[in-house]
């Protein structure tokens, strides 16, 4: 089963919110589909709402759904919703899946091979936040749309509700 559109929301006038829903199906090109999706969805942002996206916004979000979802897709059964929105400067991008256990960043290993994931994410997103919803979880990243001159990326991370005994081979 193709990926389905659920909704793209645009604002009405005044309101600060773009907004784009997509259900994922665990297919071979699921993932690809996801990247292009995001990528579409900041051309979109920029052509017809007149925000400013750099090409590295771009990139990251790209990069971080690609992590997200397939995470998603590995751990947990079932479809996953892929959420885009424009909340400000920034771009979120959140990630529903039905598994309940939330995500735990590995320690640093220089020798360990793949299951970086979560790690690649927390390092690029000015935010990022893990929660338990009534069914599955909600994983949220946010990307700040433009690079200013001489700043840093500041990581800021909400707290992760405890999930039990972590599973750290997540993303």
């Amino acid at each position: 089963m193709p990926s389905v559109p659920v909704s793209e929301n645009v604002p009405a006038p005044g309101e600060q919110a773009i907004q784009t829903t997509v259900a994922l199906d665990g297919d071979g090109t699921c993932i690809a589909r996801a990247r292009h999706l995001a990528a579409g969805f900041l051309t979109r942002v920029q052509a017809e709402h007149g925000l400013p996206v750099s090409q590295r916004a771009v990139d990251l979000t790209q990069l971080v759904v690609s992590e997200l979802v397939t995470n998603a897709l590995k751990y947990a059964p079932g479809p996953v919703l892929l959420d885009l929105r424009i909340v400000g400067d920034a771009v979120e991008v959140m990630v529903w899946d039905s598994d309940p256990v939330l995500p735990v960043a590995r320690a640093a290993d220089v020798g360990r091979v793949g299951q970086h994931g979560l790690e690649i994410v927390m390092a690029v997103a000015q935010g990022f936040e893990a929660q338990r919803e009534p069914v599955g979880k909600r994983i949220t990243a946010r990307i700040a749309l433009l690079d200013e001159p001489g700043r840093h990326h500041r990581r800021t991370a909400a707290p992760v509700e405890d999930a039990g005994p972590p599973r750290s081979d997540r993303a």
